[in-house]
């Protein structure tokens, strides 16, 4: 009966710390510079597209847009920030520039290679930040939302 019970109480255990192990969310290893708060990061490529030629803009208030350039906010996620930069022409959006987005290790540079770009192309399809996130962008997906809002508002501004 002894034995029974130690048998069970170490299986418990084991379990117990088993499901309280904290594994990594990355398997790269950190960036040397990335410790250091006195180096400048590195900002992420800029990425530029332009409307299609074709079609109108479907959401109202699309004309009331001024035209200029406007950077929104820098959007603070868990991942680095992500920061957009809208330019207006005849009241349409006409490009979107992702001035800064995650690339602390190689994943982050993979995910957003494939979601900046369908997020700056929904953008100028939609004229607006009424747009779809990127499945498994999610991070990404939210700051890029909210900094595009954030240059929107001020391309709104009176």
């Amino acid at each position: 009966m002894r034995r029974i019970l130690l048998w069970f109480l170490t299986t418990v255990s084991t379990v117990v710390l088993l499901f309280g192990y904290k594994t990594s969310t990355s398997s790269a290893l950190p960036d040397e510079t990335a410790t250091d708060p006195t180096t400048p990061r590195a900002a992420a490529p800029t990425t530029t597209s332009t409307p299609p030629t074709t079609g109108s803009p479907s959401t109202a208030g699309a004309a009331a847009l001024r035209a200029g350039q406007f950077t929104g906010d820098a959007a603070d996620t868990r991942w680095g920030p992500v920061q957009t930069r809208i330019t207006v022409a005849n009241g349409r959006i006409t490009a979107v520039d992702v001035v800064e987005a995650p690339s602390g290790n190689a994943k982050d540079r993979a995910i957003n290679a494939d979601a900046v770009p369908t997020l700056v192309d929904e953008t100028l399809q939609a004229q607006g930040a009424d747009i779809d996130m990127v499945s498994g962008a999610t991070v990404t997906s939210t700051g890029y939302l909210e900094s595009l809002q954030s240059a929107l508002d001020q391309a709104h501004a009176a």
